[in-house]
């Protein structure tokens, strides 16, 4: 007897009984699942903006107070946040495999780096 309960093949129901909803029930398959997201690409599209007084703040004409938070200090080289800053070039860097790169740079690409970050400065 317990030979051929082992052999026998093992049966699932198509569905679970303990749960309340089942996502194959909520969403047949090429249904939606809820709520569409739109870019601000098709906000922009969607909207007449034209048709708005000129005072009234819409995604057009959205205007922010300067931040009172400091700016972020990013990595010259990498674009990750920079904690380190080298006095020597001026870069900023993010670790220390970034500061042997930014001391083995020639000054040519060190004076490219600076005016990317629009901190152009001759050195020495």
């Amino acid at each position: 007897m317990e030979k051929e309960l082992l052999e026998a093949e093992l049966v699932l129901p198509t569905h679970l009984n303990f749960k309340k909803v089942q996502m194959y029930e909520k969403y047949p398959k090429g249904q939606s699942r809820g709520r569409h997201w739109k870019h601000l690409k098709h906000i922009l599209q969607a909207e007449n903006y034209q048709n708005y007084p000129p005072d009234e703040p819409n995604y057009m004409n959205i205007e922010a107070p300067p931040s009172m938070h400091p700016p972020k200090r990013i990595c010259d080289i990498t674009g990750y946040e920079a904690r380190y800053y080298d006095l020597r070039t001026k870069l900023r860097y993010a670790n220390a495999e970034v500061f042997k790169l930014v001391r083995s740079l020639p000054n040519d690409y060190v004076q490219r780096y600076l005016a990317l970050r629009n901190a152009a400065v001759i050195l020495k």
